[in-house]
C-alpha cells in the first residue's frame, strides 16, 4: 500500500541496510581523515617545537640586551665622572 507524500522507510523506523560500496567509501574516508588527522598533529608539533626554540633565542638575546644596557649605562656614569673631576 502507497501513501503519496510518505515514506515508507522513514515513516515505520526502520533504515535499508548500508550498501557495501558505501561502507567502503565510510571506511576509506576515515581513514584518509585519520591521516590528515596525524599529519596535522604532526604539524602542530613541528611549529610548537620551533616556538619554544625561538622563545629560547628571544628570552637569550633579552638576557644579552639587559647586560648590555648595563654596560652602557656604568660606562655613561663613569665617562660623567670623568668629564665632572676635568672641570
Amino acid at each position: 500500500m502507497s501513501f503519496s507524500g510518505f515514506d515508507e522507510a522513514a515513516g515505520s523506523g526502520w533504515e535499508p541496510a548500508p550498501q557495501a560500496g558505501d561502507l567502503i567509501k565510510d571506511a576509506l574516508r576515515k581513514e584518509q581523515l585519520l591521516k590528515e588527522i596525524a599529519a596535522s598533529q604532526d604539524d602542530l608539533r613541528t611549529l610548537y617545537n620551533r616556538v619554544q626554540s625561538v622563545q629560547k633565542e628571544v628570552d637569550k638575546l633579552t638576557s644579552n640586551n639587559s647586560t648590555l644596557q648595563m654596560y652602557i649605562d656604568n660606562l655613561t656614569v663613569q665617562m660623567a665622572k670623568r668629564r665632572g673631576n676635568e672641570r
